[in-house]
């Protein structure tokens, strides 16, 4: 058993590669016009065992152990135990600052347009990808033995649908369209999509255990919080702006109170104890807790110091962790590439022509239409978390990991650069998205010659 040292060092190395990796992967993943999560994704998978494993196996086995035997039995490594708490922690605290960043006013003003996308966005996903999940089950293979046909026509559907709410939030962010009805109408999309995919995940979750009180408990609990925390949570919360910091926390702390820290920490980590126990899982939890924050000087100093830690030092851990899960040498077979075709073909095309269709139905333009159908395909973060709790709770197997991993990054790539085609064409025309939907751009005076 290593010591606690060894235990530290390597993690202190494993973190540095990460980022090393990252940031060699960034000057090119930014010329082919992605966001600087996805290079993050990306370098996760290749240091895990499909990249780095295959071109140097015993080199990637040392840096990112996974097992560790003593005497007769097996255990997880330590060094892999810090990568995943860290990771989490990464999530839960990356999903406050999305929902502190939400823009609930311009949701407000299209909750209609809002509410009919995201029930299309879920719905034929739904469809589509339970006939794929039961067409797995009955071929076997791809699922445990404690499986049966609908439970993973469940599974399926839920990742075929889900769209990556924090993934989507730092593309959302890095393009500009925070303030824009594209942006925010993306991201409750995500939000209601992957609610419902995070609900069909317990009910298959609770049932393969042989009991519905999983699930009955994950939507009653998830309820219940939110109630809480919009009705009671959020009239407490907003005594953080008159709350008065002492004068020297705030010398101390360039400015952020030490007092009205504690105090978010506290909410935030409590909020995603309670839903990861009742089964929505914390990164919800986090998300409702940042999207009920008093707006103000405060929330803005927190997102500011915590963001660059949160997104470039934490969030890593977690894509690391999935990418030692993934094995692309379990699906080099004639019938399973088939099946990671019809996977990839089923979750873009049913993401992008059901959110496109809709918007446009809505009355959106095509190109703001085209731009949420682009964005809804952005699974990364939220699809590897489901992956990761399929993969623990012995539903999935490595080879169905694997697939859905790989659809994962193939969808997520594509997004990006698909809505800033739509985006680029709109300005040809003139306009850009804007808070009311597409506008014009404002045009700068050409300044009269002099002596005129």
């Amino acid at each position: 058993m290593p010591s606690l040292l060894n235990i530290t060092y390597h993690f202190f190395l494993q973190i540095a590669v990460i980022l090393l990796t990252y940031r060699l992967l960034w000057p090119l993943f930014r010329r082919l016009g992605q966001v600087q999560v996805v290079a993050i994704m990306v370098a996760g998978f290749l240091l895990g065992p499909s990249v780095l494993g295959w071109i140097w196996p015993a080199a990637q086995q040392w840096l990112f152990p996974a097992k560790l035997t003593i005497g007769a039995e097996t255990i997880t490594h330590p060094n892999l135990t810090a990568i995943y708490v860290v990771g989490q922690l990464g999530l839960v605290l990356y999903m406050f600052l999305v929902g502190a960043s939400f823009k609930l006013d311009i949701l407000s003003a299209h909750s209609r347009q809002a509410g009919a996308t995201s029930a299309a966005g879920i719905g034929v996903p739904l469809v589509l990808g339970g006939v794929v999940g039961w067409w797995m089950v009955s071929i076997g293979g791809y699922f445990t033995d404690k499986v049966v046909h609908w439970q993973g026509g469940l599974f399926v559907a839920a990742a075929v649908a889900i769209t990556a709410f924090p993934m989507l939030a730092w593309i959302v962010y890095d393009s500009g369209l925070l303030n824009t009805r594209l942006g925010t109408m993306s991201l409750s999309c995500a939000a209601v999509d992957d609610a419902c995919s995070w609900v069909l995940l317990a009910t298959v979750v609770a049932t393969a255990k042989g009991s519905l009180v999983g699930a009955i408990i994950a939507v009653g609990g998830g309820v219940a919080y939110l109630l809480f925390m919009v009705y009671l949570g959020r009239p407490l919360l907003a005594r953080l702006d008159t709350w008065e910091p002492r004068r020297a926390d705030v010398e101390r702390t360039g400015g952020l109170p030490i007092a009205h820290v504690s105090v978010v920490l506290l909410v935030v980590l409590t909020a995603s104890w309670f839903t990861d126990v009742v089964g929505i899982y914390s990164v919800f939890g986090a998300f409702v807790a940042g999207a009920v924050m008093p707006r103000g000087a405060l929330l803005d100093s927190i997102r500011e110091r915590f963001e660059p830690l949160t997104a470039y030092l934490l969030i890593p851990a977690f894509f690391i962790y999935s990418g030692l899960n993934t094995q692309l040498t379990l699906i080099f077979d004639g019938p399973t590439l088939l099946m990671a075709a019809v996977v990839l073909v089923v979750s873009f095309a049913a993401k992008f022509g059901a959110v496109g269709l809709a918007a446009r139905w809505q009355g959106m333009s095509w190109y703001e239409a085209g731009s949420m159908g682009a964005l809804a395909n952005a699974r990364g973060l939220m699809e590897l978390i489901l992956l990761n709790i399929g993969f623990e709770a012995g539903l999935i197997t490595g080879k169905l990991y694997t697939i859905l991993a790989l659809m994962t990054i193939v969808t997520t790539l594509i997004a990006t650069p698909l809505q800033r085609l739509f985006e680029r064409r709109l300005a040809k025309s003139g306009s850009k998205f804007g808070v009311a939907g597409v506008e014009p751009r404002t045009q700068v005076p050409t300044p009269a010659p002099s002596g005129s």
